[in-house]
């Protein structure tokens, strides 16, 4: 992508997930602010991920982790923020509220999509900020949600759905 950018004067891509949601907290914000400034210099937007999202996908099973490691809290998404904004201001985070990656049956999965609401308010609040929606969210594993749950997720500011 850098060669392409010194090429173009545009990235090749315009955006990157990064999962580093198997690694420590502290390590995987680490990792991220190290990509989120190499990306900042080509005008890239990072999406990263904070705690366990269930089911398997990419060789990882969380079919039977600690359910409490399934919801990201609202400190955490504080910590992200603050640290990641000290670089730029062009990231997503993709908390765990319960939600399930791969194809699920409805009602089959506990979500708990008042969290997003929560985080929002949470840094609004750090902020000292008039905004309602300071974060931008990703839900990850939307498939099987309901037109109503993915409704709620977007009036929380989820920005992207897969």
């Amino acid at each position: 992508n850098e060669e392409y950018y010194k090429a173009h004067g545009e990235p090749l891509f315009s955006s990157h997930m990064l999962d580093l949601s198997e690694d420590p907290k502290e390590e995987n914000i680490e990792i991220c602010c190290k990509y989120l400034k190499q990306m900042v210099k080509l005008d890239l937007w990072l999406e990263m991920e904070i705690g366990k999202t269930g089911g398997k996908e990419d060789g990882v099973n969380n079919e039977n982790v600690d359910d409490a490691s399934l919801y990201t809290q609202p400190e955490d998404i504080w910590e992200i923020y603050e640290a990641f904004n000290k670089i730029s201001p062009m990231f997503s985070i993709a908390a765990a509220f319960g939600n399930v990656h791969g194809v699920y049956k409805p009602r089959n999965v506990i979500l708990q999509l008042a969290l997003l609401g929560k985080h929002q308010e949470y840094c609004k609040k750090q902020l000292k900020s008039d905004n309602d929606r300071p974060l931008y969210l990703v839900f990850h594993g939307g498939s099987g949600s309901s037109k109503e749950e993915i409704a709620v997720a977007l009036k929380f500011g989820v920005v992207k759905v897969s």
